[in-house]
């Protein structure tokens, strides 16, 4: 078909490749998943069933894809660290985009039963996504920072808002007029002097969110008790005379706080070229 008359119709395909040499951070967000999470019986204030599968799905995506290094999420959204010297599909962000928002709620889809074994879905599940391009490592980490210090202030809103429900007995807008200007440390207090909360003892998970990391495994001692030290690039370039000690990587899903260094400066092969 490349030959004929009709092939001038390419010509009005745009290139869209994503500036190099920078991070590339893909958002998936799930789509109207306010109706979607009645619709199928979620649990409020958090459903941890559909967290775990929402981190099923992202952990699916990074085992698929080598060159994410990282992935945080909160609710019905997850964003994925790409490494930044990646020529994923020449870096076509609509290449990129559609591939990974499909395999997500592919995978979304695929691992529902596992986790809702009793809810069968009513509806398919959509999740739209967008890719932002970051300069530096600096930039990269007040990304994550801004959406774990989100998950926390949406958190602590949306469990006093359901606590004044579920046990204030309080209407939907009744419960946004008691918390409409308040602080944190206000909501601290009504949660713990009216319904015995403590909001401190909260699964981290909850508060923190998902980090799904992909970590280097540790290489095996050499005979003389050395651990073996690479001299390359093991998300890139591969240095033949070092094949056989290629790092092997692994995806764990974790609730830590990322907003520190303590987290960043042992895993500085996130961020490296």
């Amino acid at each position: 078909m490349a030959g004929t008359k009709f092939a001038y119709v390419r010509n009005f395909e745009l290139p869209d490749p994503l500036l190099p040499d920078t991070y590339l951070v893909c958002r998936l967000d799930g789509h109207s998943f306010h109706r979607f999470s009645d619709e199928h019986g979620f649990a409020k204030p958090n459903d941890e069933r559909a967290l775990q599968l929402m981190d099923h799905a992202a952990k699916s995506v990074m085992i698929e894809f080598k060159d994410i290094m990282l992935a945080f999420g909160e609710s019905d959204e997850f964003s994925f660290l790409f490494r930044k010297l990646t020529n994923l599909y020449n870096r076509r962000q609509s290449k990129i985009l559609t591939t990974l928002t499909s395999y997500f709620t592919s995978c979304y889809v695929l691992y529902w039963s596992q986790y809702f074994p009793d809810t069968p879905l009513r509806y398919p599940p959509s999740f739209d996504g967008r890719i932002v391009v970051y300069p530096t490592e600096r930039a990269i980490r007040d990304y994550f920072s801004w959406r774990q210090a989100d998950t926390h202030i949406n958190n602590l809103y949306n469990t006093t808002f359901w606590a004044l429900i579920q046990k204030g007995g309080q209407t939907a807008t009744e419960a946004h007029v008691t918390l409409k200007g308040t602080v944190s440390a206000t909501k601290h207090e009504m949660l713990f002097s009216r319904f015995g909360i403590n909001y401190n003892e909260i699964s981290e998970r909850f508060k923190k969110g998902s980090v799904i990391v992909r970590e280097i495994v540790a290489p095996e001692s050499s005979d003389k008790g050395e651990k073996l030290e690479p001299s390359f690039d093991p998300f890139h370039q591969q240095c033949p005379k070092a094949k056989k000690n290629k790092l092997e990587t692994t995806v764990e899903v974790l609730h830590c706080d990322i907003i520190g260094g303590e987290f960043w400066l042992p895993r500085r092969h996130l961020l490296e070229n």
